[in-house]
């Protein structure tokens, strides 16, 4: 199939994006990377008025490492993620999960805040936004805010976002000294959706896990202490506390196994002597 007649503007700054979507509303849709958006157009899921595309506005296009945290622009391509020589030490959780998301060819287009603002619980950015406690800024003819991680991801395909507004950058803490990440998911071929995946941050004794895949959106459980003989009771707990549901790629069994087996993975690699992302 093919989209929907629909109009198109190229914006030539955020205040013209944000304009655009004031005056249309929910008729519009903003594109950036496009790998989410384009076969939701082709088959027709979504017929919007317009498509304003932001994907060459220099403003958003940057990566600064600012203080205690990383801030991205809604133009930068997961693949320009990837490459970013602090990636590894600023940002270690986000720079395993990466080679997860999709294929080469599609990272060189799909955009980190345009992950973000999809919101498939099973996709691996998201995940990293809420295991980080990362923050979004949106952007309107309104205003700016911000919106926490917690408060920004509501549910499948659902955000906190309001149809007059803009994703035009996302903030990921960094990695402090001590802090040690995992990150691991499985799934039926690579460049798949993650059936389960999990990402784990330890500081000290603290413990925190980020399960995605079995909820509608990802979900962090904190321990302030997980002796190791209480690990498997605490990742069973979680796995029934998430819930889910048989579907064409698992059933909720084979799930919460995935839960219990992947979460004690990634804690122990977190746990052990020199581990890292």
């Amino acid at each position: 199939m093919k989209p929907a007649p629909f109009d198109y503007v190229r914006a030539e700054s955020v205040d013209e994006a944000v304009a655009v979507l004031a005056e249309h509303g929910d008729e519009a849709r903003v594109l950036a990377g496009g790998q989410s958006l384009m076969p939701m157009l082709n088959m027709r899921l979504v017929r919007p008025e317009i498509l304003v595309d932001i994907s060459g506005l220099p403003e958003l296009a940057h990566i600064e490492a600012e203080g205690d945290a990383v801030t991205i622009g809604a133009s930068i391509t997961q693949g320009e993620l990837a490459d970013w020589p602090e990636l590894e030490t600023a940002l270690p959780a986000v720079a395993a999960a990466l080679p997860h998301v999709g294929h080469f060819q599609t990272r060189n287009r799909g955009t980190v805040c345009g992950s973000i603002c999809h919101a498939d619980p099973s996709s691996e950015l998201p995940l990293c936004l809420a295991l980080l406690g990362g923050e979004v800024e949106l952007h309107s003819a309104r205003g700016v805010r911000t919106v926490p991680a917690d408060e920004f991801q509501q549910g499948v395909l659902t955000t906190a976002k309001e149809p007059d507004e803009l994703v035009a950058r996302t903030r990921l803490p960094k990695a402090q000294d001590g802090e040690r990440f995992a990150f691991l998911e499985f799934q039926h071929r690579h460049g798949d959706f993650a059936v389960v995946a999990v990402a784990a941050r330890r500081a000290g004794d603290s413990v925190s896990l980020a399960v995605g895949g079995v909820a509608d959106r990802p979900e962090v459980c904190h321990w302030s202490a997980l002796p190791g003989d209480a690990v498997d009771d605490a990742l069973n707990d979680l796995a029934w506390a998430l819930g889910g549901g048989d579907d064409i790629h698992a059933t909720a069994r084979h799930r919460r196994q995935l839960v219990r087996h992947l979460g004690k993975q990634a804690i122990d690699a977190t746990a052990a002597v020199g581990a890292g992302a």
